[in-house]
């Protein structure tokens, strides 16, 4: 079945050197069942021609707000309320920037602020203006007002400059659209199902002061729990230590330590549907917890540790086990570490993220991630922790009834 079957959108094109990739864009949207319309800005134009455009569309490219054929029949409005969502791409930082402030002086900017569709931007721009302090304040913006922002993407530019400025590639936009789709869809589709995720760190007391940890702020694991809330799932969200606010309709957990964790876990998979491995967990916890302070009296002190329970693998390892996710947050080789993870512990899917990449590690509001399964490959492009767990929540739907 094409995801995008029945579904109207418009492209906007602006004028960065990117555009010369948007034929491509428009075939591969259409190839999924999507109607497309163009809209150009003038700049676009210098770039890639509406002529070209037309051709792999099969319908007129829009590229003039005093169009007086068009606006007959008040072509922008007409637009506005055709589209279903409106992706722009490339977005360049002048076209962020009228967005953001609420211009309709071309036909792009009225169609976005004439329009109820979802608008998503795919910057494009030299590796500095996307760090442009203004830039970055108008993206925070567009976030906040609910506009999508899917990447940039980093690598070498035109200019020759190299870092964060890419547009995203053609298949990595194809892959995010379907899954806004998709998470449209999956909007009370969880309804009925019980998903128990786990998030945050866990805490292996050395004596009663110290403790064992890592950096997970617990943000990732929380905002699935709110996607899968959203989507109409009972969700059980068993929390380690962390400063966040329990989302809307989610039951929670507080613990501290894996055991801790893992005992939460067992008493409630059995009415799970779906499991979540969202935690960073501590693989080890210490032998013999210290009942008083430990005293600094040596230069050097040894703490025998000793392997905590494995609580994803505990899941996936029951007769009846629900559809297992794990999360593999790696430094290097990524992709080895979550395949081997995948297949040595049983999982259904296992997401993976380079907790060492720019923007994407502990702490941080956006993330990336490469979800696996053992058949297929899925990735869900750097955006806000909150878009990735939509989108996960959706593929994770997706995989679910695929596998049953």
């Amino acid at each position: 079945m094409n995801i995008l079957h029945g579904k109207n959108i418009v492209l906007g094109i602006t004028g960065g050197i990117a555009a010369y990739k948007t034929p491509e864009l428009v075939r591969r949207l259409k190839d999924h069942g999507a109607d497309v319309r163009v809209v150009m800005t003038e700049g676009a134009k210098a770039f890639i021609t509406p002529l070209t455009l037309q051709a792999v569309s099969a319908n007129s490219v829009s590229d003039s707000l005093l169009d007086t054929q068009a606006e007959l029949a008040m072509g922008h409005i007409e637009l506005a309320k055709w589209a279903d969502f409106i992706l722009i791409a490339p977005a360049t930082a002048d076209t962020i920037a009228r967005i953001t402030v609420g211009m309709a002086n071309d036909l792009l900017t009225t169609v976005c602020l004439a329009s109820a569709a979802k608008i998503t931007v795919a910057p494009a721009m030299n590796q500095q203006m996307w760090h442009a302090p203004i830039t970055q304040e108008n993206v925070a913006r567009l976030t906040e007002r609910g506009i999508n922002v899917w990447g940039p993407g980093q690598g070498e530019q035109a200019c020759g400059d190299v870092g964060f400025g890419r547009m995203l590639e053609v298949d990595q936009l194809v892959e995010l659209t379907c899954q806004h789709f998709l998470a449209q869809n999956t909007a009370q589709i969880l309804k009925g199902q019980h998903w128990l995720i786990t998030a945050g760190p866990t805490r292996e007391a050395i004596d009663p002061v110290r403790y064992i940890s890592n950096h997970s702020s617990g943000k990732m694991g929380f905002a699935i729990a709110k996607a899968a809330a959203d989507a109409g799932a009972t969700v059980t969200l068993v929390s380690g230590p962390v400063a966040l606010v329990t989302p809307s309709n989610v039951n929670r957990i507080n613990v501290i330590s894996a055991e801790n964790m893992h005992q939460q876990v067992m008493a409630h998979v059995k009415s799970t549907n779906v499991f979540i491995a969202c935690a960073a967990v501590a693989d080890y916890k210490i032998a013999e917890v210290a009942q008083q302070k430990i005293k600094k009296s040596n230069d050097n002190m040894q703490i025998n540790l000793v392997k905590n329970p494995d609580i994803v693998a505990d899941v996936a390892a029951l007769a009846d086990k629900p559809f297992t996710v794990g999360f593999a947050a790696e430094t290097q080789d990524v992709e080895h570490y979550a395949k081997d993870k995948l297949t040595r512990k049983n999982l259904d899917l296992i997401a993976a993220n380079n907790v060492a990449a720019s923007n994407q590690g502990f702490n941080s509001d956006t993330n990336a991630l490469t979800v696996f399964s053992h058949a297929k490959q899925f990735e869900l492009p750097l955006a806000s922790k909150q878009q990735i767990a939509q989108q996960l929540v959706a593929l994770i739907a997706q995989q679910r009834d695929e596998n049953q």
